[in-house]
């Protein structure tokens, strides 16, 4: 984890848009203010005695509302100044008093959201709460001998009327202050669980791009490691056709010319294999990680067969004229098949499995479909997709996996061939479950 222990954290100061938010919340609590004050001197219902003069009045109602254009920006000395002028006014007798409460509120509420010294904030928001009952206790003591004779003519409750008066202004008080330090809190709490959620998830998603850049980099050294075994292997039959060479060349040009032939074909294969190892090697590194057996085209039968005895309908068929491919390219389209049939296995839930093997005019293609949910697979990349696509790109190909349009799920690999590969080595197989084989058949089969 990244992120800073709770007490060391501090809020991130507000946007542009939010200063701007608090620049008309400030004008538009001050225009209220003042509508209020208006509304009050035009009933004469003046409740905390004879009021000041009219200037006096205004400025106090602008004094206690106007400096929330700065709540955000400066939360800790808006408060300071918005209490201070609260009581001010209130010792003033002003009459505008609903709106510089909520004004009030509002302060203690930022503090407590936006405060960046968390000791501080509460310190400050129990200091303001404490002088405002100390200030309440005041008000009482000082105007309890002045309150005329009939005003609770009408009371009828079993509690003295002038405590029932001063019991409930302490409650609303207690209601109002209580739910400002209350919201203010778990405002800041809620920006703080959604740093740390935020921190969470740039953590996770840095690791899952290490992830997928270390299994990059192992199937990369993995087939590299399976085009050295192939060029290696072309290597030694260079060898060895060489040395047959040397020992007919004068006693039978024709079987020299033959060797000699193999060796041309070999060094061009070994060469263009070599190329394609030292490109997947370009930005990998060592790995320790065993290679796994090698398996050519010849074998995806075996990887149909593995699905049947798990329990599935599986179904393998094999199109065109086979002809030579090289010994990479099978390998990967062997890893391919390999893979996709595995994740059939493993995460499709599925019951019908298809495997097609087609020997086109220039390419070598395998497709693997099945029929289970596609659900889990769609819009993630996981391991065993990195390494068929690190594959086909090895040998310079197309891969598509993805869900299809009927149910269940695609994977198609496209292997280019070299203008040269050439002969046919066998007849095309029909399908294992009795379907004919379909020489020359089109991609879209």
């Amino acid at each position: 984890m990244t992120v800073a222990p709770r007490d060391e954290w501090r809020r991130p100061g507000p946007t542009a848009e939010q200063r701007r938010n608090d620049l008309w919340i400030g004008l538009g609590m001050t225009a209220l203010a003042l509508v209020s004050l208006t509304l009050a001197r035009s009933t004469g219902a003046f409740l905390l005695g004879p009021p000041p003069s009219g200037q006096e009045q205004l400025f106090w109602t602008v004094a206690v509302t106007l400096p929330l254009i700065w709540r955000r920006r400066w939360p800790t000395p808006t408060l300071l100044v918005v209490a201070v002028a609260f009581i001010a006014a209130q010792a003033r007798s002003a009459p505008e008093s609903q709106f510089s409460f909520w004004a009030l509120f509002c302060a203690l509420y930022t503090v407590g959201a936006w405060g960046q010294d968390r000791q501080l904030s509460r310190r400050l928001r129990i200091g303001v709460i404490t002088t405002m009952f100390a200030w309440l206790g005041i008000y009482y003591a000082v105007m309890i001998d002045h309150i005329p004779a009939d005003t609770f003519a009408d009371a009828v409750g079993p509690v003295p009327p002038v405590l029932a008066a001063m019991v409930n202004g302490v409650l609303l008080n207690v209601l109002a202050f209580g739910f400002a330090y209350f919201f203010g809190e778990t405002a800041w709490v809620a920006a703080r669980r959604e740093h740390e959620l935020r921190a969470q998830a740039e953590d996770l998603r840095r690791s899952q791009t290490e992830s997928r850049e270390r299994a990059v980099l192992g199937e990369r050294v993995r087939i590299a490691r399976e085009l050295h075994d192939v060029v290696a292997h072309h290597v030694s039959v260079m060898g060895v056709q060489a040395s047959a060479c040397r020992r007919v060349f004068d006693r039978d040009p024709g079987k020299a010319r033959t060797a000699l032939t193999a060796i041309e074909q070999s060094a061009r294969t070994a060469v263009d294999e070599l190329r394609r190892m030292l490109g997947v090697l370009r930005t990998s590194a060592g790995t320790d990680a065993a290679s796994p057996a090698a398996g050519g085209v010849e074998r995806i039968d075996e990887l149909v067969e593995r699905a049947r005895a798990a329990g599935l309908t599986a179904t393998l068929g094999v199109y065109g004229d086979p002809v030579a491919v090289p010994e990479s390219v099978s390998q990967a389209a062997y890893r391919v098949a390999q893979e996709a049939v595995t994740n059939t296995l493993k995460h499709a839930e599925a019951a019908l499995l298809d495997v097609r093997v087609r020997h086109l005019a220039r390419e070598l293609e395998i497709d693997v479909t099945d029929d289970g949910r596609a659900g889990g697979r769609v819009g993630t990349v996981g391991l065993g997709l990195i390494g068929m696509r690190e594959r086909v790109a090895a040998h310079d190909g197309d891969l598509e996996a993805g869900p299809r349009a009927g149910g269940g799920w695609r994977v198609r690999a496209r292997f280019p061939l070299a203008a040269s590969a050439e002969a046919p080595v066998g007849p095309g197989r029909a399908p294992s479950d009795g379907r004919p084989a379909t020489a020359g058949a089109e991609r879209s089969a």
